[in-house]
């Protein structure tokens, strides 16, 4: 009877574990050994959630080296914490980025596959991060290619547009060290670089959505040569405002993607197809199938992921996993331990070489459209030359340290230049500084906007259109303004301007608006009043109130955007918004001032226009100590 009894009720829940759990209770075993970063699960330093600061949390992790018989051992032993690994394509070394001590800063080193060999690449860089081997690079002129690495530099000094530090910047070094290299200009953050199969570098970059101190930002795939040129939106937003990790399979890119990342940056599995990356998404996990981290790819088409539960309750543990089902099974698991960012020891194609053109000598590059009227508008006549008159060109100002940028940034005009009767245009401009391109109409309104991008040394770097489709063939055609040479418009910094309201805008609103609009303005209250205090005065203040009938704007000015902007209109005397634009602001516009005061000159206009359309900012950034000339 004991008998009897007991092989059913283990029958019976052999059968419900395999029912219950067995795709993750199944543990395989590869045929080939895997280098990844163990993280302890206790005494871990857990960054805020909702945030892309992976700065702290892996103090103390080690590389382990898991071989097919399930045995482990730590290769990075003489090391305070190490992390990062990149499996080189031969698979006899790897990179990771390691602090020997807990006060070293992160080091880009090399070590052999079996833990041998170790060596430093990186030196007196400070805190360097996610290494990654590149693939052959060569010149025309250059004897034989040489092969690089590529990394991130985490600036502690150094801010973004909105004034945060650390940024965190694309670098690029040989393998021995030599010729560092910046690769990226932007004034925004970029994490996790990888190699894709067309030789390309693939990274997360941080940009803006919506406009000035309204706008929200978000982390999106981005793509760039291994020398820092084109560099270009790879995959658009999709519905969550993070992508990062990204890794190549055959014909994926695979990601890890949320809404607001948890504290290590785990999220849920999306991939774009590498032929059409731009619209060919597709989630690859569900939110109740776990939170994902630092996906890698197999010789299969499968990919090696790690993965923990959404509440918690475990550690991550190495799975590998069909992007075509979202099916997974357990690889390794450790409960002490994180295990993440694992790497199969396999050899694999060495992705295409590229060629560069970049030369430290030539301080300049070339930038060249073929028609502002090749866009993504429904009407693309909307863009059309009889109404895009004007280019202009904004360089991206931030400040050396954190805390002195307003949102969005402040920004200082390279200069502008005719457009074309085809739409095109053609310029030369300082090399590796950031850029914003504004395509105005014959009031100087800002149209579309384009930003950030640069032009690295000696480069020549053409754009279809205005957000065009990049998946479209272009028209055969050669733009009038190639007949030609560039535009220049590579001035020094001293000759660049600022507007701001403080010294452009408010000697304007003095003479000719503030003596009207005193404390009995019904509205719009411009005058100081005599107790008022604080960094902005009371006409700012006043223009820059919110908008009550639409949350998050503004009633008189939408910064970065003077076409919507209800002073625009009334100083233009009608609404200048357009077909593609969404604005709340209806009724009659009263143009002001009124016919019995002195009207606006067309440069005083022009003035408030600019003002809003680089970001609406009280006071301008004097990076060159010299306002007069900004």
């Amino acid at each position: 009877m004991v008998r009897g009894f007991c092989c059913p009720k283990i029958l019976w829940v052999g059968l419900f574990l395999f029912l219950a759990g067995s795709q993750l209770e199944a543990q395989v075993r590869l045929d080939h050994p895997v280098v990844l970063t163990q993280l302890p699960a206790k005494g871990t330093s857990v960054p805020q959630s909702g945030t892309m600061n992976r700065t702290d949390y892996d103090i103390r992790a080690r590389i382990i080296l898991l071989m097919p018989d399930g045995s482990v051992r730590n290769l990075t032993s003489d090391f305070h914490s190490a992390c990062d690994p990149d499996i080189s394509f031969d698979a006899r070394h790897f990179l990771f980025a390691g602090k020997k001590t807990a006060a070293d800063p992160w080091t880009i080193y090399e070590m052999a596959a079996d833990g041998s060999e170790v060596r430093q690449i990186t030196r007196d860089l400070g805190d360097c991060r996610s290494p990654c081997y590149q693939s052959a690079m060569f010149t025309l002129n250059s004897p034989a290619p040489w092969f690089q690495v590529a990394f991130v530099v985490v600036a502690q000094d150094q801010a973004d547009e909105f004034g945060r530090a650390p940024t965190r910047i694309l670098y690029s070094c040989k393998l021995d060290g030599s010729e560092v290299r910046r690769l990226t200009y932007m004034p925004a953050s970029c994490l996790d670089p990888s190699m894709s199969y067309d030789g390309r570098l693939l990274l997360s970059s941080e940009r803006r959505l919506g406009l000035g101190r309204d706008s929200r930002t978000r982390f999106d795939l981005f793509g760039i040569n291994l020398d820092g040129t084109d560099f270009a939106l790879y995959s658009p937003a999709g519905p969550a405002r993070f992508r990062h990790m990204a890794c190549s399979t055959q014909k994926l890119v695979i990601f890890v993607e949320s809404e607001s990342p948890a504290w290590d940056g785990s999220g849920s599995l999306g991939s774009v197809a590498i032929r059409r990356p731009l619209y060919s998404y597709r989630p690859v996990t569900k939110p109740g199938d776990g939170l994902f981290h630092s996906p890698s790819p197999l010789a299969d088409g499968r990919i090696l992921v790690s993965r923990r539960s959404t509440n918690g309750s475990d550690t991550h543990a190495v799975v590998r996993l069909d992007p075509a089902t979202g099916q997974y099974e357990k690889v390794f698991d450790d409960p002490a331990f994180h295990s993440i960012q694992a790497k199969a020891i396999l050899a694999r194609c060495e992705p295409d070489g590229r060629s560069s053109v970049v030369s430290e000598d030539d301080k300049t590059g070339k930038l060249y459209c073929i028609s502002v009227s090749i866009n993504d508008l429904k009407d693309p006549q909307g863009l059309a030359p009889a109404t895009a008159k004007k280019l202009r060109i904004v360089e991206g100002l931030v400040p050396e340290t954190a805390g002195g940028a307003s949102p969005g940034g402040q920004r200082r005009i390279l200069g502008e230049i005719d457009i074309e009767k085809d739409g095109s245009f053609n310029v030369e401009i300082p090399a590796t500084i950031p850029i914003e391109l504004q395509v105005l109409d014959e009031d100087g309104l800002a149209l579309r906007t384009c930003r950030w991008i640069w032009a690295m040394n000696h480069e020549q770097r053409g754009c279809i259109g205005c957000h065009e489709d990049p998946e479209l063939t272009p028209p055969n055609v050669l733009a009038e303004a190639l007949n030609r040479k560039s535009t220049p418009l590579a001035i020094s910094p001293q000759e660049r301007r600022t507007v701001d309201f403080d010294r452009d805008v408010m000697p304007i609103l003095s003479a000719k608006c503030v003596t009207c609009h005193t404390a009995k303005h019904p509205s719009l209250k411009m005058a100081e009043a005599p107790a008022d205090q604080g960094p902005h005065n009371q006409a700012y203040r006043a223009l820059m109130i919110p908008d009550s009938g639409k949350s998050g704007h503004r009633k008189y000015i939408t910064a970065e955007q003077a076409r919507t902007s209800l002073l625009v209109w009334k100083i233009l005397g009608r609404k200048t918004s357009r077909p593609w634009d969404e604005v709340s602001k209806t009724g009659t516009i009263t143009p002001m001032p009124p016919k019995n005061a002195t009207a606006l000159t067309t440069e005083e206009k022009r003035t408030i226009v600019e003002w809003i359309d680089l970001g609406a900012l009280w006071d301008g950034i004097d990076q060159t100590n010299n306002r007069e000339k900004r």
